[in-house]
């Protein structure tokens, strides 16, 4: 029941992606790196085999009407579930914020990383991958263009709310070389690494051996 009601409410953050994307909207507050790019083309022409299909089974079907109802309200759901796949990728693209980049597969997937977990991050083209433990592969299109390596592990849930452990997390990025440059320039990673501490206070016998000379030399002797 608890897998029903994931795949339920997957598929009506999908649908609803429809209405931003329309709207030419994003969601999520930073630097936006989207995806999406990759997989429009390979969409769209699925897209359009799915309407030449309702449009032929329209024809086929036109002396069930029963049928023809049934069959055409599912085309109908199938074309929008189609188009809301690459809407959800459009409307949810990566961010990069001032402490954490967020990892997203339109609205299956929004993997926080903090950017003081990551060790180092690289541009790296791959269109094979193969399961390993330990780590995440976000492809596009069979293909994935940038690998992070986290000094700490961060937990990923599944769809279905399968929780583990990752190190590596692959993705991909139409603009993966300015993703690289914004998280590896300016020393971002660095700072979100280094943690200021407060200098301890100096006690009073802490002085150097040579000052305290110079001090009592100063001070007014006594006539005793």
């Amino acid at each position: 029941m608890r897998a029903v009601h994931a795949v339920l409410r997957h598929e009506g953050r999908l649908l609803a992606s429809l209405v931003p994307w329309a709207a030419r909207r994003t969601r999520g507050t930073g630097e936006r790196f989207g995806y999406a790019r990759g997989q429009g083309a390979m969409t769209a022409g699925f897209a359009f085999v799915c309407v030449i299909e309702t449009a032929g089974l329209a024809v086929l079907l036109r002396a069930w009407p029963a049928v023809h109802l049934a069959v055409l309200v599912l085309d109908v759901y199938t074309v929008l579930f189609v188009v809301g796949l690459h809407a959800a990728a459009v409307v949810h693209p990566h961010l990069l914020t001032a402490d954490a980049l967020h990892v997203r597969a339109g609205v299956r997937l929004d993997l926080r990383i903090p950017l003081d977990a990551i060790a180092s991050v690289r541009r790296e083209t791959r269109y094979r991958h193969e399961r390993s433990d330990g780590e995440l592969d976000v492809p596009v299109g069979s293909q994935t263009s940038v690998t992070v390596e986290l000094a700490v592990p961060v937990t990923h849930s599944t769809l279905l709310g399968r929780a583990r452990e990752v190190r590596v997390v692959r993705l991909h990025a139409d603009d993966a070389t300015g993703l690289v440059r914004q998280l590896t320039t300016g020393g971002r990673l660095r700072r979100a690494r280094t943690v200021p501490s407060p200098s301890p206070g100096r006690p009073g016998s802490a002085a150097p051996a040579a000052a305290r000379p110079a001090e009592a030399a100063r001070r007014p002797r006594s006539g005793l």
